[in-house]
């Protein structure tokens, strides 16, 4: 049963790797948790462009965060099984200690829009879940706690209310797009400044369906043409 699902948790983003490179992109962001702890290793060793995930550089960033050498990671049943932020933030600091908590229901509720700066009543709903999943991280004393998805950063603020201004929230995904943009300025690879680039969007899934949540992750880089793929023929 595990290794099934570790099998269809690597095909997505390596198929999805696959078909991008196809479209002559000169680097690929596996910008999910779950995804990178399954499939960086395989997808990097499959092509010949820069890979780059979100894991490492959200663990480098909480291990130079931390003073007490407490931190909490938040994500997926999978990000948080597989012990990655663990193994990645001990080989920078051995003595950190490491508290994991799996949040399965904070992804629907941000995309039923039960998000920062929603209605009263959702945010009600949202905060109840909020601590009923982080009392437990929050009374071992963490000083810096880990958004480990990508869409937990929508409950940045709520969180961060819970949790208490003492403690340093990590958005992995921001933390990688620095990185990214370091990683490309070293290799030439950086567009000049003045070149303004493009969105175009790819889904594997029904375009309807990205397209009403679309607003809420993209923010300014909301509104590029949208196509469905075969992402099986990859």
């Amino acid at each position: 049963m595990e290794a099934n699902r570790r099998r269809r948790c690597c095909a997505i983003p390596a198929r999805s790797s696959v078909f991008l490179k196809t479209q002559g992109v000169k680097a690929i962001v596996i910008a999910c948790n779950t995804a990178s702890a399954c499939a960086l290793e395989t997808v990097r060793q499959e092509l010949d462009i820069p890979i780059i995930g979100v894991i490492y550089a959200g663990a480098r960033t909480a291990a130079e965060a931390t003073h007490n050498g407490k931190i909490g990671v938040i994500g997926t049943e999978a990000t948080i099984r597989s012990g990655i932020y663990t193994r990645e933030m001990q080989k920078l600091r051995p003595d950190i200690e490491v508290i994991g908590k799996p949040c399965p229901l904070f992804v629907p509720l941000v995309e039923a829009g039960y998000v920062d700066h929603s209605a009263p009543d959702k945010q009600e709903i949202t905060k109840l879940v909020i601590a009923q999943y982080l009392t437990e991280i929050r009374d071992a004393g963490v000083d810096t706690l880990i958004l480990g998805c990508t869409h937990y950063p929508l409950l940045k603020t709520m969180i961060g209310e819970f949790m208490g201004q003492s403690v340093t929230l990590v958005d992995p995904a921001k933390t990688a797009a620095h990185h990214l943009e370091q990683m490309l300025s070293e290799r030439g690879l950086k567009a000049a400044q003045e070149h303004e680039g493009q969105a175009h969007f790819y889904v594997s899934d029904v375009p309807d369906s990205f397209v009403q949540t679309a607003d809420l992750f993209l923010g300014e880089y909301k509104g590029g043409p949208v196509d469905q793929i075969a992402i099986d023929k990859y």
